[in-house]
Parts: C-alpha cells; sequence; structure tokens
C-alpha cells in the first residue's frame, strides 16, 4: 500500500524485528509479512526513529504509547484475520497496528479517543496510501453503524469486559482484549462468548468520552 520510496536504512532492523519475533512463538507467517511491510520508523517521533525496530514500546503524544511490536503481533496472531472481514480497532493511537491489520487486508474502522492523536493518525495513514475509516469518538460505544464485526480489537486495558462493545461483534467471531493484565480471546458463538486468557500484559487504560488533548 505503501506508495513512497522504501527507506532502505532500516530494511535491515525491520527484518532483524521480524526474527525476534519468530523466536518469541509469532509463527502466523501472514503477520510477519504484514509487519515486515510497515515502516514502523515513520509512525514514531523522528527524534525517536532510530529505536523504532527494537522491541520495546515508546512514548508518543497525549500520554499514550506505540506498542511493543511483540504485543502488536501476537493480539493480530490472536484475531486471526482473514482478508475482507471487518475489523474494529478501539484506541488507534499512532495509527502503527490500524496499518499492519489493513496490510492483512482487512477492512478497517479504528476510534481514538484523543483528538491529538486522532489528527495525527488520519494525517500518517492517508500520507502512506492506507485507507481505514477513522472515527474521533469514545471506544467504549463503538462503532454500531458499522456492526456487526467479524473482528474486534482492543489497544487499552479495559476494567471489565465491555458489553456494548460485545454486542457488536458477529456470531463467529473473536474480541482480542486485555483486561487488567491479562489478555483475553473471546469467540462468540450463538449461545454463549467462550473466553481463553492469553498471557500478561501491561497497557495504557482504557478510558471512557474522549480529550481534545
Amino acid at each position: 500500500m505503501i506508495t513512497q520510496n522504501a527507506d532502505f536504512k532500516y530494511i535491515a532492523r525491520r527484518r532483524a524485528l521480524l526474527e525476534e519475533l519468530k523466536r518469541k512463538g509469532i509463527l502466523d507467517e501472514n503477520v510477519l509479512r504484514a509487519i515486515e511491510k510497515v515502516p514502523r520508523h515513520l509512525f514514531f517521533n523522528p527524534v525517536l526513529a532510530e529505536k523504532a525496530y527494537e522491541d520495546k514500546a515508546f512514548p508518543i503524544d497525549a500520554g499514550q504509547t506505540i506498542s511493543q511490536p511483540y504485543t502488536v503481533a501476537f493480539q493480530t496472531q490472536l484475531l486471526e484475520v482473514k482478508a475482507g472481514e471487518k475489523v474494529l480497532e478501539i484506541g488507534t493511537g499512532s495509527g502503527y497496528q490500524c496499518a499492519v491489520l489493513l496490510e492483512l487486508g482487512a477492512k478497517v474502522y479504528t476510534i481514538e479517543r484523543q483528538e491529538k492523536l486522532f489528527n495525527q493518525a488520519f494525517k500518517r495513514l492517508h500520507e502512506l496510501n492506507y485507507r481505514p475509516t477513522m472515527k474521533f469518538g469514545d471506544g467504549y460505544k463503538g462503532w454500531a453503524g458499522y456492526a456487526p464485526f467479524d473482528k474486534i480489537i482492543i489497544t487499552a486495558s479495559a476494567p471489565e469486559k465491555p458489553q456494548e462493545l460485545l454486542e457488536q461483534l458477529a456470531v463467529g467471531g473473536i474480541m482480542v482484549i486485555p483486561v487488567g493484565e491479562k489478555m483475553l480471546r473471546i469467540r462468540r458463538t450463538k449461545t454463549e462468548d467462550l473466553t481463553e486468557e492469553m498471557g500478561d500484559f501491561l497497557f495504557v487504560p482504557m478510558l471512557e468520552g474522549t480529550s481534545p488533548l
């Protein structure tokens, strides 16, 4: 999707990151290819761009972070994305996770509650020729007008399972969400929601409402 010339300075670093992700258990080849295609350094403050392919989280504006690549890859792998599926992302942030989902061929609907981050991500994603459907709004409310979604991914830690979002998940769909410090994968069936605990992770908290800061 990226139309500009590749920044060859970062190619070797990006490939080294992929090898590190494989060693840590990311084995989905589609996820690895998507991460290889997305220039993570372009989602960074230029001052920190040299560190973009370290497997670490880094600060962005509004007191938020760009997630560790392993966390992005792990959540994405759990989501089992197939091309053409409708994916709702709660917490656009820098736009990096959104770009990875788009590289997998998903139709991404993404919501950001911080207006500054929303504007930055909108500009950045469009400059890189990514075209998600984006909204500045309260992630807790989801996006009922486009529901149901095949997959839902939340990139902030919720205090509990958000019922309003679960109601926007299609039968047969998957939600990946950190609740407290536990990563959960929730599969929706006609009769119940099946929840698996998938490990411990640290995220910024999921907050209600919107913020212009």
